[in-house]
């Protein structure tokens, strides 16, 4: 019997490693990007701009202005899409927008409900969410702008690990858990529906949480870190670990923002079946426990673990409602913390700190924002005791084998902060 052999050319980009090299001969795409002052936006434009002879155009859409210059192969268009689709076709005819790729990443964020966790508003995240992708593919088909491949980005969340624990390792093949609406299902079905009637190809990703530096933190991991430790150094303290043990060993799977946008072109580039869906990581183990003391490093300030509550009593216990879990056995989700980042961070002490410091440095960001959507994705990772480890097994057995030290990508990323103005040099 036979085996068929394949053979990959790969190179390294700073801490970035195994990245894909493309054929010379690919060249003269087209690409929209929506979300494009989001994390993963900004992330996929400039790995596509890293390549100006194979991404000749690139149409920017976002509500706000860009935050940054663009290079000038990148068009900015102002564009809702909450708004309606004849206004979204309309934008679309008037300055001629067409593509071979769409990357989706459009995204809002729902008020969390009172008293629960970032996510808990999960009809109205469907809502809102599934409006943003349902208004735009609409429009792309009343400006007659379909492209060959929609490229979706959807998440973790897709294994309900926001729920409670999931099987582990979390594979593309797990079926969904529909204990409560996610809007990654609704959109999932509305693209096949979309792409099926119009011709046109589709993939999906599941990044898991994702690490980048852009100025609307509001979900991202690495901001919050950074202004925890930076406060917690002016007042001169220790940069306390606030979960337990559990959450102190527990594995995770991290997506740095540039790996997945890199991850992202390969696969819209990629002779893939149509409707695959694959998940999207560092391929890089992390816990905690290695990471704290790297964190303290960089601050240089001392760092306590998980040991500062030494008696059963002085911790906190939340436990999530589903029962069984997402895996589908076992107890409910249970978290156990001696305080979370949304508390600390709603201290006015803390608050009027952050304003002193954001002041004297020039900060483009004096107040800290909306803390219970900033705090609260750092809690769901910092304070969440299951594994999130997503299988890259799919990704490397499709010829991608590109990884980074998540930890490192950290580091880089909270330089990347000081660089843009949302913190100081420490």
């Amino acid at each position: 019997m036979s085996t068929q052999k394949s053979q990959y050319l790969v190179h390294s980009n700073g801490i970035f490693h195994g990245l894909p090299v493309f054929a010379d001969t690919l060249q003269g795409l087209t690409a929209i990007v929506t979300g494009a002052n989001g994390i993963s936006g900004t992330y996929m434009i400039r790995a596509l701009c890293e390549n100006p002879k194979r991404w000749t155009k690139i149409y920017a859409l976002s509500r706000r202005e860009p935050w940054h210059q663009y290079p000038p192969q990148v068009e900015h268009v102002s564009m809702d899409l909450l708004q309606s689709p004849s206004t979204i076709s309309q934008q679309l005819l008037e300055k001629n927008i067409k593509a071979d790729h769409v990357f989706f990443f459009a995204y809002i964020q729902p008020t969390p409900e009172a008293g629960g966790t970032i996510w808990s508003a999960a009809d109205e995240m469907v809502r809102v969410n599934k409006s943003l992708l349902g208004n735009f593919l609409q429009g792309l088909a009343g400006a007659a702008a379909i492209p060959q491949r929609i490229t979706l980005q959807l998440g973790s969340k897709y294994y309900g690990l926001h729920l409670g624990p999931a099987a582990v390792p979390q594979e593309e093949s797990a079926p969904r858990a529909d204990m409560e609406a996610n809007f990654y299902y609704e959109q999932e079905d509305l693209v096949k529906d979309f792409c099926d009637k119009n011709s046109c190809q589709f993939i999906t990703t599941r990044p898991s949480y994702l690490l980048g530096a852009v100025p609307d933190a509001a979900m991202n991991l690495a901001y919050p870190l950074m202004v925890y430790a930076i406060v917690q150094k002016h007042f001169g303290r220790s940069l306390i670990f606030p979960g337990d043990l559990a959450c102190w060993e527990n594995l995770f799977s991290f997506s740095s923002a540039m790996m997945n946008a890199y991850f992202t072109e390969w696969l819209a580039l990629t002779d893939v079946e149509n409707g695959e869906s694959f998940n999207s990581i560092d391929d890089s183990p992390f816990t905690w426990s290695m990471f704290w003391p790297k964190y303290a490093a960089y601050f240089n300030m001392p760092w306590q673990g998980p040991e500062q509550c030494t008696d059963e009593e002085d911790y906190m216990e939340m436990s999530l409602p589903y029962s069984p879990p997402p895996r589908g056995w076992g107890p409910p989700g249970k978290r156990r913390f001696c305080y979370t980042m949304v508390a600390w961070a709603q201290r006015p002490i803390v608050q009027a700190t952050w304003r002193e410091i954001a002041v004297k440095h020039g900060l483009r960001n004096p107040d800290l924002g909306d803390i219970d959507r900033m705090f609260g994705f750092a809690d769901a990772a910092v304070l969440t005791a299951w594994p999130c480890v997503l299988s890259n097994t799919k990704i490397r057995e499709a010829g991608f084998f590109g990884s980074v030290d998540s930890t490192q990508s950290i580091l880089k990323i909270f330089d990347e902060y000081i660089e843009i103005k949302m913190a100081p040099r420490v």
